[in-house]
């Protein structure tokens, strides 16, 4: 039991093979595959209530970590990300409609109109940080907006662009449970995506940008570029998770992209851990999640017709504690109390973690 209590726990390992390792010990595989089996069993038993919470999330995991990837890892801050959203949705849309164009055309062009956008806004934080690039940042979700909803005034969509369900190989994209699993598919690609990413060069100068700047140029780390390269990356996945949204909707319009939803955003990482990409996952399941939660128990409080009118204000009132609650009382969010809770199990009966390093 002492061999496998230090691996299990994660505190000890020998070489960088280990280190760098996405599966790293027969709990996590097991514990995978278990995940795995129950993720792929849901929507067979699932209503159709919760299967569009579950893609919900799924929706919300893509963009939560493509934002991980800027701020969390490589440490730029952005207010924007709804803007990006909104483009890779209106993209999507756009060509879809004026051109008939099918979804293997329309997700690539998405990516590529969110990593245009990545390189244009991305590059003032080649001179701006903290606050004033967070200003900048916000910009970009009100251009966005603006050329949005000045296209559906044009063309006559006041009610935002129908889409059609997509077409491949004579198959229609269509119903809760088909895409279920095309958007588990492109979250589980993601989480993958971004895994790769942090073990590569690119993710190691990312956190020495954000652990120490100058110290990083000092070392030799193109800061310059690879700012550029977090940019880009996070704003081509977070135009193609705007794409994916607009097909499962059907439609697209500016109302569906408010700055609330960028708040959101940064409040999953912030909720969910940032600098983790379990952070960020599971930061998207309860941001995307509490609401509902919200009414579910104001509904079954006695009375429960006369709160209807307030449910907005106290779903937003609620938000406002929750996020105030995190930042002071757990910092580390939710993947430092799923830390706490596996130490506790992994270390039992020991009230003590290992301590990296040995004694001081």
């Amino acid at each position: 039991m002492s061999d496998r209590m230090p691996r299990a726990s994660g505190y000890f390992r020998t070489d960088y093979a280990q280190e760098i390792a996405l599966i790293k010990t027969r709990l996590e595989r097991t514990s995978l595959v278990a995940f795995v089996t129950l993720l792929i069993a849901f929507p067979f038993v699932a209503s159709a209530f919760y299967l569009d919470l579950a893609t919900q999330v799924f929706l919300a995991s893509i963009g939560s970590l493509s934002l991980m990837l800027l701020t969390g890892f490589a440490g730029q801050v952005s207010l924007g990300h709804a803007g990006l959203l909104a483009a890779g949705a209106f993209t999507a849309g756009i060509f879809a409609k004026e051109f008939g164009a099918p979804i293997f055309v329309t997700l690539p062009c998405a990516a590529a109109a969110g990593a245009v956008l990545g390189v244009v806004f991305g590059l003032p934080s080649l001179r701006l940080r903290g606050l004033y690039l967070a200003v900048s940042t916000l910009a970009l979700h009100f251009v966005v907006v603006y050329l949005g909803g000045e296209y559906e005034t044009k063309r006559g969509f006041s009610t935002g662009i129908t889409i059609d369900a997509p077409v491949i190989a004579g198959f229609r994209l269509y119903g809760g449970k088909v895409w279920y699993f095309i958007l588990l598919a492109f979250a589980a690609t993601s989480l993958l995506i971004c895994a790769n990413l942090l073990r590569s060069r690119s993710g190691r100068a990312w956190r020495s940008i954000r652990a120490h700047e100058t110290v990083a140029e000092a070392l030799g780390i193109h800061v310059a570029a690879y700012k550029l390269l977090a940019f880009v990356i996070s704003s081509a996945m977070a135009a193609v998770a705007g794409a994916l949204f607009a097909y499962y909707r059907g439609f697209v319009s500016v109302e569906a992209f408010s700055l609330f939803l960028s708040i959101q955003y940064v409040a999953m990482i912030i909720i969910g851990g940032m600098g983790s990409l379990l952070g960020a996952l599971l930061g998207a399941a309860f941001v995307t999640l509490f609401p509902y939660l919200i009414e579910a128990v104001m509904q079954r409080l006695p009375n429960a017709q006369a709160y209807a009118d307030v449910l907005f204000a106290v779903n937003y009132a609620a938000f406002g504690v929750v996020m105030i609650g995190f930042l002071v009382f757990e910092p580390q969010g939710l993947v430092g109390v799923w830390h706490r809770i596996q130490n506790y199990f992994l270390l039992w009966p020991f009230k003590q973690k290992p301590v990296a390093g040995g004694r001081k």
